[in-house]
């Protein structure tokens, strides 16, 4: 029989019961390897108790896993310096993460409580694709930025292009995000992403429902995504080809009632047509971070937290006071006409094209993409009024039900 032992472990701040159901889910990584194949059945394994678990799983290691259950000892977890573990047991563990199938447990970097400062707070998961294109990733950057200057928290996968970019836009505000990661916290993050992690670590957290040499593997990053939904009320996809690995993290955002968003893009993108899917399958459609403000304390599910009257981000003020010539630029440049050439074919002097240009990206107003093309980099999404953007008062999308 498998031991219901809760027994408190003083150095961890989680309790054994829920230790060893990290220990157990790292033994079992090869069998849920296997099992990853079949997204919807994954979910459901990771939401059994233990001794279901391990009878669904553990095959011909059962037998030698049921021996070792009641053995584990919290005691002898190996953990890096700086990474603490927090448990549902304990005050400060994410209240969002209490329904079935969330993880029990999760190590932190950067400390427990820091995770619940920021996991207390209005939380917007930021979702897409690893394949980025420069558009997407400069407006998951840019929305990420403007939302962590709001007072809300971003969190994302620690993965490529998106998950990336919305962590880098959080840092961008001098704000704390929260990484949810695919193994332990001492294996799972890339080496070119080590800078990153560690940026992160010193004003939010990395988090991993695994213990700190499991690698997790494919699996854990599906498990992981269950992880970021869970903590967020809103789910911004930005950029997501229609595939079920793409789209996996939204639908179970759906799965959990969450409100599901999505950025549109153009019509010819393979990295827009998951995007345009949700939107037709009834996801709200959003163009930045005040749609998403708009979303996240809509009147029918409003935090604690006062609405905020006006989102302001650090280009506000300029997209006000701009040259007309410098304004029409810029509109330009975001419905399409991204190179001098394209720009001076729709009928504007070369030299006058060139000089706008460069005041634009000297201003920070326009970045440099691939092939030479220009991208905004605060995309204008609302009104704006004496220097300061306002929030529209147009209704919400009709939520999915």
């Amino acid at each position: 029989m498998i031991s219901a032992s809760g027994a408190t472990s003083p150095q961890s701040g989680a309790c054994t019961r829920c230790l060893r159901r990290s220990w157990l889910l790292s033994a079992l990584s090869g069998p849920l390897e296997y099992c990853a194949r079949d997204r919807g059945r994954l979910i459901e394994l990771l939401a059994l108790d233990d001794a279901e678990l391990l009878r669904a799983v553990a095959g011909r290691r059962r037998t030698e896993l049921q021996a070792e259950y009641p053995r584990f000892r919290s005691d002898a977890v190996a953990r890096d310096a700086g990474v603490q573990a927090i448990c549902r047991h304990r005050r400060g563990y994410p209240r969002s993460l209490d329904g079935p199938g969330a993880p029990p447990m999760l190590e932190v970097a950067g400390g427990a409580g820091r995770l619940a400062e920021l996991a207390s707070a209005p939380t917007v998961a930021v979702l897409g694709s690893r394949a980025a294109s420069d558009y997407g990733i400069e407006m998951a950057r840019s929305i990420a930025r403007g939302l962590a200057a709001s007072g809300v928290t971003v969190v994302a996968g620690l993965t490529d292009g998106i998950a990336a970019a919305a962590h880098a836009g959080a840092l961008d505000a001098s704000a704390g995000s929260i990484a949810v990661m695919g193994g332990g916290l001492s294996v799972a993050c890339p080496a070119r992403r080590r800078s990153l992690y560690e940026r992160i670590g010193r004003s939010g957290c990395a988090v991993s429902e695994l213990p700190s040499c499991c690698a997790g593997r494919r699996w854990g990053q599906l498990a992981s995504a269950r992880i970021v939904v869970a903590l967020a009320r809103v789910a911004v996809v930005v950029e997501a080809e229609d595939t079920a690995e793409d789209l996996f993290a939204a639908r179970l955002a759906w799965a959990l009632g969450r409100t599901v968003a999505a950025l549109p893009g153009r019509v010819t993108s393979p990295l827009s047509c998951g995007t345009h899917a949700l939107l037709l399958d009834g996801a709200s459609l959003v163009r930045g971070p005040r749609d998403v403000l708009e979303l996240l304390y809509a009147p029918d599910g409003s935090p604690a937290h006062r609405r905020p009257a006006t989102l302001a981000t650090p280009a506000d003020a300029l997209h006000a006071g701009l040259r007309r010539d410098l304004r029409a630029t810029l509109e330009r440049v975001g419905t399409g006409c991204d190179t001098p050439d394209r720009l001076t074919r729709a009928g504007a002097d070369a030299a006058d094209v060139l000089l706008a240009l460069s005041e634009l990206e000297l201003m920070g107003l326009l970045v440099r993409g691939d092939g030479g093309r220009y991208l905004p980099r605060y995309p204008a999404t609302g009104p704006v009024v004496s220097g300061v953007s306002c929030l529209s008062d147009r209704s919400h999308p009709q939520e999915r039900g």
